[in-house]
């Protein structure tokens, strides 16, 4: 005899988890957009007032919106970039016959896994100008001039970077090496049957197979670094020195808990959420395109 579940018992299962996506998702991010049109703020926090688009109109016509965007551009795009050069890399190096490779792997698994705060913090005592370890680094062993790391407006960008690049390249190293391992051995044998160079295996054979993973992890760590305010807060010291290194993300946080400022700091992100929104709308658009032509 074949046992049949009512037909509102699967819909009941699911019920808890919508209620919990709900909860903890859909009624933040409304109650979000419902500020970005209000007036609130600390002085109105009781009497605020419908303003309709005004939020909106004077984020996009003060500079400090395109500014702190060029920056998280910037931001994105640098960090991206050396995730992903140094994570496929690596992972080629790991791949291959290595003595000590679960050893290696672990070690540069380690920035990975430990708590973003305590990295941030720790490199920022390093980027101390007279007794962080990188200046005496470069001072020592380089006989180069000390580096003012959190008080010159382009370096204090710069150390952050170098901060956030050293936290996420193990995770796409670790998502090539798990693309690496699926491809087929006999592509390469084949490929040395016909003399090609370890660039024309790469270019031909590594690196389109490797796509099907690295995209997704690309679009991931695009979203996850831009929105990333943490290592920047906390190496910047807060968008120091004179709120100059601030990212969209972080100044959206000081305008909020700082100028208490929480309409605009809403509809600040929202406009945020629209141009991250947009960004992976276009990629994926790209990448169906694209496996549409294959």
């Amino acid at each position: 005899m074949v046992l049949r579940a009512p037909r509102w018992f699967p819909p009941a299962l699911v019920l808890p988890s919508l209620l919990a996506m709900a909860a903890v998702v859909a009624y933040p991010l409304g109650y979000n957009v419902y500020l970005a049109f209000r007036n609130m703020s600390l002085y109105r926090f009781r009497d605020h007032t419908f303003v309709g688009l005004e939020q909106f109109r004077l984020i996009l016509s003060e500079p400090v919106f395109y500014t702190t965007l060029g920056k998280s551009l910037a931001w994105t795009a640098i960090n991206v970039f050396f995730h992903v050069a140094l994570g496929v890399f690596l992972a080629l190096l790991l791949s291959g016959p290595v003595k000590g490779r679960t050893l290696f792997r672990t070690l540069l698994i380690l920035p990975w896994a430990m708590p973003q705060y305590i990295s941030a913090l720790a490199w920022r005592g390093m980027f101390n100008y007279e007794y962080g370890a990188v200046n005496l680094m470069l001072t020592k062993w380089l006989h180069l001039p000390a580096v003012p790391w959190l008080t010159d407006p382009f370096w204090a960008f710069i150390a952050p970077i170098l901060t956030n690049i050293w936290l996420g390249f193990p995770f796409m190293m670790v998502v090539a090496l798990g693309g690496l391992t699926a491809i087929p051995r006999e592509l390469y044998e084949a490929a040395d049957l016909d003399g090609a160079s370890g660039w024309d295996k790469f270019r031909n054979i590594t690196l389109p197979q490797l796509m099907p993973v690295l995209v997704p992890a690309v679009l991931l760590g695009t979203v996850w670094t831009f929105n990333n305010t943490l290592v920047i807060w906390l190496v910047s010291n807060g968008g120091q020195p004179a709120d100059q290194t601030h990212i969209l993300v972080t100044y959206i946080y000081k305008v909020a808990f700082t100028y208490t400022r929480y309409s605009y700091a809403a509809a600040f992100s929202v406009v945020v959420f629209l141009l991250l929104l947009g960004f992976v709308i276009l990629v994926l658009r790209r990448t169906a395109a694209g496996e549409a032509r294959r």
